[in-house]
């Protein structure tokens, strides 16, 4: 009888060698999970990164497979299995590594789990039972392990050692690491050391967790990429074990200010936020834009941090301004960004913070007049507030009364946009300037709504560099 046809048969209609057979295939299934690993596309975004970043972040919530993922990665690194579909970081020999967590229960309940199985089936975890050469336990904590010596895909031995951070950074200091991967957030310290034992060897570290911590030292370095790594962010709705109408549900078990972390993956920043407003209350299907709508677009400068520009819809009649397209690329000159804006349309008015004043060393014009010079239909005078003022709290607030009242929409595919809505806080009450650039152009373009025009009143073509002007036009 074919085992496909044993499993679906019920229990009670198997023969006692028959219901012997199904166990024993079972286990073989269990034995094995990493050759049936099929990452999810956001898992395998992270996988395929540590290609080129030594540094990663898989930030997810609860329950949404970020262990898992860490899990199956440090197994492929162990073993040298690295599937057909792999795109990621390859060690062609055997390596010594390290997985950690919190604490001794922890780093057993998480990563010691989700590697070798539960304490009574080792050998069902992401670690496949026939690579398993010697599992050596440790002190302390019940059934936690302290070694696993792993067989490697070039007949050498791969080593693994359970880490965890209540240890203390003096734990973490000792020989070289090929791979380390840290389940839930570390401290600094303990980072900083774990990034210290990689330097020989050019390994890897990679993170998963949820950001319940908010925006440390850890997650700060890692969102931002301060040290050339990556960070890939898988939301509940990327999980596709858990069923679309499940979701809703589950985001309404957690606590209402944990929410965002637990089924976003999104950093508690408490009072910290700068605009603490649910992303559905400014999240809306993108339509078509009636042609008697103002439109105005702005820019926000930049090179090493992108440049950035974002297209404004204003609805004058109910006073509702939508956020309707965005651009941010990063060390790329006006030619191509103009390039890539006009599109947005040839009369559209163009608003621009007071750095476009600044001149270029080479050629010796203001930023605003090179991107002038490119056919964008730019504002003869930077940005201003109707009482002349450029204050950034001034806009922010002017912004966020906005968001309140229902004023102020963002088309719901715009990423990059909520991506950075999310992150926006405060550090000891001043705004953090850091990855603001489409949140910096759109409060610009707010700034100068005054200006808006509808495409059936604008008239105008790119302004001249001199003469009489009005600063509206």
């Amino acid at each position: 009888m074919q085992t496909s046809l044993l499993q679906s048969l019920p229990l009670e209609k198997l023969s006692a060698l028959e219901r012997a057979m199904t166990a024993e295939l079972d286990r073989r299934q269990g034995a094995n999970k990493l050759d049936r690993y099929r990452p999810y596309p956001k898992q395998k975004q992270f996988h395929d990164l540590g290609c080129t970043a030594t540094e990663r972040l898989l930030r997810a919530g609860n329950q949404q497979g970020k262990t898992h993922a860490g899990a199956m990665e440090m197994a492929m690194h162990l073993t040298g299995r690295y599937p057909d579909w792999w795109q990621g970081r390859r060690f062609a020999h055997a390596i010594d590594a390290w997985a950690a967590c919190d604490t001794g229960e922890t780093t057993r309940d998480n990563p010691q789990r989700a590697l070798l199985g539960p304490v009574a089936q080792w050998g069902t975890g992401a670690l496949p039972e026939n690579a398993i050469v010697e599992i050596k336990r440790g002190r302390g904590v019940a059934d936690l392990i302290d070694t696993v010596v792993v067989r490697h895909q070039s007949g050498a031995t791969s080593r693994l050692g359970f880490k965890r951070y209540d240890q203390g950074r003096e734990s973490w200091q000792g020989p070289a690491k090929h791979a380390i991967w840290c389940d839930e957030e570390p401290p600094a310290a303990i980072y900083g050391e774990a990034l210290a034992r990689l330097i020989a060897t050019r390994g890897l570290i990679y993170t998963t967790f949820t950001p319940l911590k908010g925006m440390s030292e850890v997650v700060e370095r890692l969102m931002l990429g301060q040290g050339g790594g990556a960070d890939v962010n898988m939301t509940i709705n990327d999980a596709q074990h858990i069923a679309p109408e499940d979701r809703a549900r589950i985001v309404a078990s957690f606590p209402e200010h944990e929410r965002e972390a637990r089924a976003r993956g999104i950093p508690i920043l408490g009072s910290g936020r700068v605009f603490p407003i649910s992303e559905e209350a400014l999240r809306v299907d993108p339509f078509p834009i009636p042609s008697h709508w103002a439109l105005i677009a702005a820019m926000d400068f930049g090179w090493d941090h992108p440049f950035a520009a974002v297209k404004l819809a204003w609805d004058r009649d109910a006073d509702v301004v939508y956020v309707t397209n965005t651009h941010r690329v990063r060390e790329q000159t006006p030619v191509v960004h103009a390039a890539a804006l006009r599109p947005w349309g040839a009369k559209l008015k163009w608003a621009w913070p007071h750095d476009g004043l600044q001149h270029d060393k080479g050629s010796g014009d203001t930023l605003a007049a090179q991107y002038r010079a490119q056919g964008l239909n730019m504002l003869r005078a930077h940005a201003t507030h109707a009482d002349g003022g450029y204050g950034l709290e001034a806009g922010v607030m002017a912004m966020l009364d906005r968001m309140k009242t229902g004023r102020l929409k963002v088309f719901a595919h715009l990423a990059e946009w909520f991506e950075e809505f999310r992150l926006y806080h405060r550090k000891e009450g001043l705004i953090a300037k850091e990855r603001d650039d489409l949140l910096s152009a759109t409060r610009v373009a707010l700034m100068m709504l005054r200006a808006a025009a509808s495409p059936d009143d604008v008239s105008i073509v790119p302004h001249a560099a001199d003469g009489d002007y009005d600063p509206l036009r």
